[in-house]
């Protein structure tokens, strides 16, 4: 059986690293973490938009190798898509070897996580504005029906969100 592989989709301050690492522990399959965390954890400036592709190529790597380690599901907080709105929010362009490399990557299931939890205060975090978090909501929402993959919409607390996606993945696969 081929490995399903599950993205973890929204804006930041979501829930999606949570859920991710929930669903890991839950079916005992590997999580991607988001590899943009720990290069800008390491960065002593801000990032530019060169750093980017670097993230990218980062997160490509780590997906690769942790779907190496799964048996069943692969569970990745977040994905390119990510890099894409940010650059082109921030920078107004997205490298095109990015826009590729979405184009040709495939998941299962998309879990879009909602806006509605509370916003939690992270140095890396940038826009706890409301109607930015809805900005960036529809953005990825945008994505995620562009992508022609199964997706839903993850709302509602941690447990409940929990809860939900296991139900829509055990009875999808």
């Amino acid at each position: 059986m081929a490995i399903k592989k599950i993205l973890i989709l929204g804006p930041e301050s979501t829930g999606k690293s949570t859920l991710a690492q929930d669903l890991s522990t839950y079916y005992g399959e590997p999580w991607v973490p988001e590899y943009a965390r720990e290069y800008l954890q390491n960065l002593s400036v801000s990032y530019d938009f060169e750093d980017l592709s670097t993230i990218a190529k980062g997160q490509i790597a780590l997906e690769d190798q942790k779907e190496k380690e799964a048996k069943k599901f692969l569970f990745c907080d977040t994905d390119l898509r990510v890099i894409h709105i940010w650059s082109e929010y921030k920078y107004g362009k997205t490298a095109s070897w990015i826009v590729d490399e979405i184009a040709r990557r495939n998941y299962d299931l998309i879990l879009l996580t909602d806006i509605d939890m509370p916003w939690e205060e992270d140095p890396q975090r940038e826009h706890p504005e409301p109607e930015m978090r809805a900005y960036f909501f529809n953005q990825y929402l945008k994505l995620a029906e562009e992508s022609e993959f199964p997706f839903e919409l993850m709302s509602g607390s941690q447990s409940e969100r929990l809860k939900g996606a296991i139900q829509i993945i055990d009875q999808r696969f």
